[in-house]
């Protein structure tokens, strides 16, 4: 599959498309909103970013004890009452008066609930889709996230301005509700792709049996960490210039979307997107070197839009640990790719909020960003000398990889 028009053609692609988009931009209005609405009221960068960034630190406990869930629930259902339960969490935030604390604890809550939806979502699409598809859907999804985050960012900016914060985050709840009714009328019904009830022992159970690969260890943590440590330079985009910060996440969001588009699309051939994979991870970070000078708002802007074009690395891996993941574990292998990943993003998140605290956001960003380019060099070495160890075997199987040690 390699064409768009064979993809939207695709039954029950179009509907989990359309759910997405819906969430996606939901959650970039009120994460704006919230960090607005706790800057204003505490001045402190760290509580802005966790507050922005906080329920994805929070996926760590979904992932360490809910994750078998994504496997085991009925896709449809789950994805409606997933968007449900966040479309009355948003609700709630918009309250007025309501304590920090209360917040973050629903913050909280939201991060554990979405752990399982990322299992579930991204579980249905390699179940919708071709294994030929995977790479083309997942892209368009993350074209989508673009898309969708450059228009939510701007009307959530616009309406913070014109209405507030808390407007903001009403029309965010309406959104998830959107999602919500479009999941419960446009997917089909089918049944859970493994049986057995979803608990906190099974999902240590499947989560060991992934863990154990060694090229999927690598794998998990080249998804996880230099994304995310470059998410936490995101993170102080709010301290770092408090009137434009919808401005320079529409500009990150417009990177995503050009280094998805080309790498979902018109890069082909298995051994040139994984030559790519080291190369975008190191352009993630190297931007963000430069904000060590503080520079202007337009040159920041093309800066963030530079950097996250290497988010497309993304795509690349994820590919990758499909090749090693037995079709049975799919939903979960994802959930635990996607729960870590936003997890990774919530520490990172935390550490530049806290880094900023000290010092300023602009060297916070860049301590930041050196860290992710030192882990992504370190993360290349080690499997170029797994690849000389066993350069000589034979590729396991998904299949057979599944005990590899």
């Amino acid at each position: 599959m390699r064409t768009y028009r064979e993809l939207f053609r695709t039954p029950q692609f179009g509907p989990l498309f359309a759910v997405g988009a819906a969430q996606v931009a939901a959650s970039t209005m009120s994460g704006l909103a919230l960090a607005t609405l706790v800057y204003a009221a505490t001045a402190s960068p760290l509580l802005a970013a966790v507050s922005m960034f906080g329920s994805s630190l929070a996926q760590v406990i979904g992932a360490a004890l809910l994750m078998s869930a994504a496997d085991r629930l009925p896709p449809r259902a789950a994805t409606t009452g997933l968007s449900l339960v966040f479309a009355l969490a948003t609700a709630v935030l918009a309250v007025p008066g309501l304590p920090l604390p209360a917040a973050f604890a629903i913050i909280l809550v939201q991060g554990v609930v979405a752990a399982v939806g990322g299992g579930v979502r991204y579980g249905l699409l390699n179940e919708v889709l071709p294994k030929d598809g995977y790479l083309l859907g997942r892209s368009v999804l993350n074209m989508s996230t673009g898309l969708t985050q450059i228009g939510g960012f701007a009307c959530g900016g616009l309406l913070v301005a014109a209405v507030s914060a808390r407007g903001a985050l009403l029309v965010a709840a309406a959104l998830y509700l959107v999602g919500a009714a479009v999941a419960r009328f446009g997917l089909a019904r089918r049944p859970p792709r493994a049986t057995g009830r979803p608990t906190p022992a099974e999902t240590w159970r499947i989560n060991a049996v992934l863990w154990s690969s060694g090229p999927r260890r690598r794998t998990y943590l080249a998804l996880w960490v230099p994304n995310g440590l470059v998410v936490g330079c995101e993170s102080l985009f709010v301290p770092y210039a408090p009137a434009h910060a919808g401005l320079l996440f529409a500009c990150a969001a417009l990177g995503m979307l050009v280094g998805d588009t080309v790498a979902g699309r018109f890069v082909s051939g298995r051994s040139w997107r994984g030559r790519l994979a080291t190369p975008l991870q190191l352009l993630l970070a190297v931007p963000y070197l430069l904000f060590a000078v503080r520079p202007a708002l337009p040159v920041a802007s093309a800066l963030a839009a530079l950097a996250s074009v290497g988010f497309a690395a993304s795509l690349l891996y994820q590919e990758r640990l499909m090749e090693l993941t037995p079709d049975e574990f799919t939903g979960q292998a994802l959930g635990l790719h996607s729960s870590g990943m936003l997890t990774l993003q919530g520490v990172a998140a935390a550490l530049a909020g806290s880094l900023a605290q000290w010092t300023s956001p602009a060297s916070a960003m860049t301590a930041v960003a050196v860290a992710s380019l030192a882990v992504t060099l370190a993360l290349s070495a080690a499997g170029r000398r797994a690849a000389g160890a066993t350069g000589s075997l034979p590729r396991p199987s998904a299949r057979g990889a599944a005990g590899a040690g």
